[in-house]
């Protein structure tokens, strides 16, 4: 729970009571490799902050190619987002990519606080701005960056992950295959 609160307090600064009562209601749990936390075309209630592991966030076509949206590492919140504040089914799959150690909450008890917690709201606000700012600059660099500079912004944003997961995974990420990853890693 240390990571937690530390994450917690670099955004809003909490009382001791507060930080209670929101770290109350996470438990931890383990998941393996290759483990999902959420998967398309199921409802989805929990978010979680990942204290350690990493995990992936992708789809699926209908002919069954795979494409990564994001990755999610420790001291990050992970949620499918879209079912938790619809209610609606989920529209992506949410996996491990190694072990990971998640603390866990019902989305809905967080929200249970916020009348008498305005500094929870505040929070969740914080986190979800922030969560658009980088799927609107990913989007942006999909489409006017090419493979050789989105991977170099991958390598400067992620500069362990490359050793940690597979290569056809980043590879998925940046919009190529893994062949011409391959090049573009021979190039460096």
């Amino acid at each position: 729970m240390n990571n937690l609160k530390i994450y917690l307090e670099t955004l809003i600064p909490f009382t001791e009571r507060e930080m209670e009562v929101f770290i109350s209601l996470f438990s931890k749990i383990q998941l393996k490799k290759k483990d999902y936390f959420a998967k398309e075309g199921e409802y989805s209630s929990q978010l979680a902050f990942i204290s350690n592991g990493i995990m992936r966030a992708f789809f699926r076509n209908k002919s069954g190619k795979e494409y990564n949206k994001t990755f999610f590492t420790a001291s990050s919140f992970v949620a499918a987002y879209s079912s938790i504040t619809t209610k609606q089914k989920n529209l992506i799959n949410i996996q491990c990519l190694t072990d990971c150690t998640l603390l866990v909450a019902d989305f809905r008890q967080l929200t249970a606080l916020y009348s008498n917690y305005p500094k929870f709201e505040s929070l969740a606000r914080t986190i979800a701005e922030y969560k658009f700012a980088i799927k609107e600059k990913r989007e942006i660099e999909l489409v006017t960056l090419d493979a050789t500079e989105r991977y170099s912004i991958f390598k400067k944003e992620h500069p362990d992950l490359e050793n940690l997961i597979n290569q056809y995974h980043i590879a998925s990420y940046l919009g190529v295959t893994p062949t011409q990853l391959s090049r573009i890693r021979a190039k460096k």
